[in-house]
């Protein structure tokens, strides 16, 4: 990653730094015992300087850690992207799935009260019934047609969101395949909250990288106080004829005496983000705390509905023949019919809807602990 690039070029040495000064103008030079008898080596000045910058107090290390916390920190907040992408692609999966389902009753009364729409309308132009009960009908027709339409529109996006999540290029429509059984079976019952509270406080990403800057705060401590100690300088001059002898040899050693400025704004700062991000560290574990105790309780009051809910909507779909038979030949009034159909339709949705937010809640305890304990895969 990038931060671990830069935790390596901290750890680099700095390069020496050399200098050569060659005069550009020759000129005799006249000056008793210059470099013997040669006169070519009385025109030539040349100058030459090295030198190397040496960190103490253990600077480079201490920048070099820091690097690499920073890039420990960076992981964490990647791994904490993929928890929350990882939410929304199974939940998105599972709206898919059962908004299926409820399409289905959709697509199957929509047909079949255009018929019954149909045939009214043909008897109501033979003067055989009321023109209210037409108009109820088409009413009603209209209803359903609109719900279907925002369902599909709900769908639509959902398989969008999904196409991103798996970065699929595609133009295909996912139709989700589940395990049924599994899906009943799946309880809270083995993940007592507290398990579940230890686990989040181990393995949650963005709690692990609030402490982790924590750490990487605490080392920036410790470089901010290496930085008040000077660097040392050390260098080597050879310079020909420009010195009050020729041939001149020297070693030089350079520091920067802390007088003025010893780094005090940069540790005291450090010191307040040592304190700051131990506070968000402390909130964040409140805040995983929280997380885990609501959704642990709102998946146990949805599953409790659910496993208290009667899933069986066969006696609904056998009598919806005998209801359409009925209205037909008038043996039930239209309210009557009305009523059965609204009542299967929102039997079947509210159903759906129930099914699809106890899966919501599951992958939310999955979400709030950082791993995927609860799955019917």
């Amino acid at each position: 990653t990038a931060q671990q690039a830069l935790a390596v070029q901290a750890r680099l040495i700095d390069n020496p730094t050399i200098t050569l000064d060659q005069n550009a103008l020759q000129q005799a030079i006249h000056r008793q015992g210059a470099v013997g008898d040669n006169p070519d080596l009385r025109r030539n000045q040349v100058a030459i300087q090295a030198q190397q910058l040496f960190s103490l107090a253990g600077r480079r290390r201490a920048a070099g850690r820091v690097g690499q916390q920073a890039a420990v920190v960076e992981q964490f907040n990647l791994e904490d992207l993929v928890r929350n992408l990882r939410f929304q692609l199974r939940t998105t999966f599972y709206d898919i799935h059962y908004r299926l389902q409820t399409l289905r009753v959709y697509d199957a009364e929509i047909p079949q009260l255009r018929r019954t729409v149909e045939l009214y309308q043909s008897q109501y132009e033979k003067g055989n019934i009321a023109l209210k009960e037409v108009i109820r009908l088409k009413a009603f027709l209209f209803t359903l047609e609109t719900e279907r339409v925002g369902l599909v529109t709900d769908q639509a996006n959902s398989q969008a969101d999904l196409h991103i999540l798996l970065r699929d290029s595609t133009n295909s429509t996912f139709r989700p395949v589940v395990n049924l059984d599994r899906l009943r079976s799946l309880s809270l019952a083995p993940f007592p909250e507290q398990q579940l509270l230890d686990t989040a406080l181990v393995r949650r990403a963005d709690l692990l990288s609030r402490r982790a800057e924590v750490q990487r705060q605490q080392l920036n401590l410790r470089l901010q106080r290496a930085v008040a100690t000077p660097d040392l300088a050390v260098g080597y001059s050879y310079d020909r004829l420009g010195s009050y002898f020729d041939n001149y040899n020297s070693v030089t050693l350079g520091i920067a005496v802390p007088v003025f400025n010893r780094n005090q704004g940069n540790i005291q700062a450090a010191k307040a983000q040592v304190s700051g991000s131990q506070a968000l560290a402390a909130q964040q574990q409140l805040t995983v705390r929280r997380d885990v105790h609501e959704a642990y309780q709102i998946a146990q009051r949805q599953d409790d509905l659910y496993q208290h809910t009667s899933r069986d909507t066969t006696p609904f779909s056998r009598l919806i023949d005998n209801i359409e038979q009925g209205y037909t030949k008038r043996l039930i009034s239209i309210v009557e019919y009305l009523d059965f159909y609204e009542a299967y339709k929102n039997n079947v949705l509210q159903l759906n809807t129930l099914r699809a937010n106890r899966m919501r809640a599951f992958e939310s305890v999955n979400l709030s602990v950082g791993r995927v304990l609860l799955r019917a895969e």
